[in-house]
């Protein structure tokens, strides 16, 4: 059950992030990145907001680097009979890549950056709580084999589904050009945490 969840999930988000920059112009994913900017910065201060972006234009350098694809710049120059041939091989480049939907998939992956750097400034206060969260569910197993309580496999495999679905909710929610406020961001882990404490509650061993 948790696999068929995990597959199921994993495809429908695949098939979401390759459908939504063919709906969407990039300047659609910019805007929305401008409009929550504004509200970070009226939610956290100027100077965490700041921090944010630059944080998240880093990921998107980091993940422009990392590309296999090279820049032109970086292209050396070559002479000859194969000459005509490179020249061929970029303009193909050209119209294969630069066009409106991977421009609309940069600036998607700039969206999501941004709302991941937005989530990263959270982790110090969500830390604790996730601690806290798998402490408790520890202990509540803990206190279950010392009642003699049998584990409940079907209840660790759906508390586990959730995690899951939750999880890639919160995939989907990063890429869809849609009003996130900073508060929301927090909200999703926090319901993680709760279900892997119910889920370690659960845990069962096989014999």
């Amino acid at each position: 059950m948790i696999r068929a969840i995990a597959v199921i999930s994993l495809v429908l988000l695949l098939i979401l992030v390759l459908y939504v920059p063919a709906v969407h112009p990039p300047e659609r994913f910019l805007d929305q990145m401008r409009s929550e900017h504004q509200v970070a910065v009226e939610f956290w201060g100027a100077e965490p907001a700041y921090r944010m972006l630059d944080r998240a234009i880093r990921l998107q350098s980091d993940a422009a680097e990392a590309s296999p694809l090279p820049a032109p710049r970086d292209i050396p120059k070559i002479h000859g009979t194969n000459q005509a041939v490179a020249s061929e091989m970029s303009s193909v480049n050209q119209r294969l890549f630069n066009n409106a939907y991977f421009r609309s998939v940069d600036a998607l992956l700039m969206l999501a950056s941004y709302r991941l750097s937005c989530l990263l400034e959270w982790l110090p206060w969500l830390i604790p709580l996730m601690l806290a969260a798998s402490i408790d569910g520890f202990l509540l197993r803990v206190v279950r084999s010392k009642e003699f309580l049998l584990h409940d496999p079907e209840m660790f495999a759906v508390w586990c589904s959730l995690l899951i679905i939750t999880g890639w909710a919160t995939v989907v929610a990063f890429v869809l050009p849609i009003q996130l406020h900073p508060a929301m961001l927090a909200a999703s882990p926090i319901a993680m945490t709760v279900l892997l404490g119910r889920a370690i509650m659960h845990f069962h061993r096989r014999a």
